[in-house]
């Protein structure tokens, strides 16, 4: 097997000078998947950063030495996937990566944070609020008794990726706004002394309302993932009750599943 290991070089993006492809030529598995695969893994990684220009495919197809049609292939679907665009009289330039989110017991900041992915947080509410039927029933309480209500938008590389609504009892820790927007919520639970145990969790989709839209950057009726979770600590309480909705162009949730014997 030939295996061809390139490295690029291109003014207009600094995060390129050093790529280093590794196309085996000998390979069953298509060229074009290849160089898709290992451009996503750069994008995902933070190597190629949203901006960054790959350039034009004459250009892409001369530095690889591949052909210009396997270029293209590999390109479109990537911007298939939403991860990159064509910009006429410009090239091919990186809009952003997908996040992929482990389906497990986590905050969406910690698991930006360890991607790389540079999680910002607007606190749009943080008040005390009576609990609707739906919220009593998930923490355990009366109808009408008082609860925290926390509403964030959650950006990674300044693009808006998901709207948070999460609910806990009133009494539960102080959650101060300044350090809302600076760290995630089970941080701050963990800090205060709760140990998050296990969690009920709804995944689902639907459309995006035209106020959802607006706050996303996306179009009315665009496709949105909910999910809704009602996390437990190590004596069995419910401590907090979450209703979100993520882009489905830049959010998807990764899991494994295993063959029951």
């Amino acid at each position: 097997m030939a295996k061809t290991r390139v490295t690029t070089r291109a003014v207009t993006a600094p995060a390129l000078d050093s790529l280093d492809f590794a196309l085996d030529r000998g390979s069953p598995v298509p060229l074009y998947y290849q160089l898709a695969q290992q451009l996503e893994a750069a994008i995902e990684h933070g190597v190629l950063a949203p901006g960054n220009l790959l350039g034009n495919e004459v250009d892409l197809s001369v530095r690889l030495g591949l052909s210009r049609p396997t270029v293209r292939q590999a390109i479109q679907s990537l911007v298939d996937k939403g991860l990159l665009v064509r910009r006429r009289g410009v090239g091919t330039q990186v809009v952003h990566s997908q996040v992929k989110r482990p389906l497990e017991l986590s905050s969406l900041y910690d698991d930006l944070e360890a991607a790389g992915q540079g999680p910002t947080t607007e606190v749009v509410r943080n008040e005390r609020v009576q609990a609707a039927a739906d919220v009593a029933a998930a923490l355990g309480i009366a109808e009408g008794a008082e609860v925290t209500l926390l509403e964030r938008l959650r950006c990674t590389h300044g693009q808006p990726v998901a709207i948070l609504c999460n609910y806990l009892p009133a009494t539960l820790l102080d959650l101060d706004t300044a350090r809302l927007e600076a760290t995630g919520l089970y941080r701050m639970m963990r800090t205060a002394g709760i140990t998050l145990h296990s969690a009920r969790q709804t995944i689902g989709a639907r459309s995006a309302t035209a106020e959802e839209g607006e706050r996303l950057d996306e179009a009315e009726g665009a496709a949105l993932l909910t999910m809704q979770r009602t996390a437990y600590d190590d004596t069995g309480r419910p401590v907090e009750y979450g209703t979100h909705i993520y882009r489905a162009s830049r959010y998807a949730f990764d899991f494994q599943l295993l063959v029951r014997p």
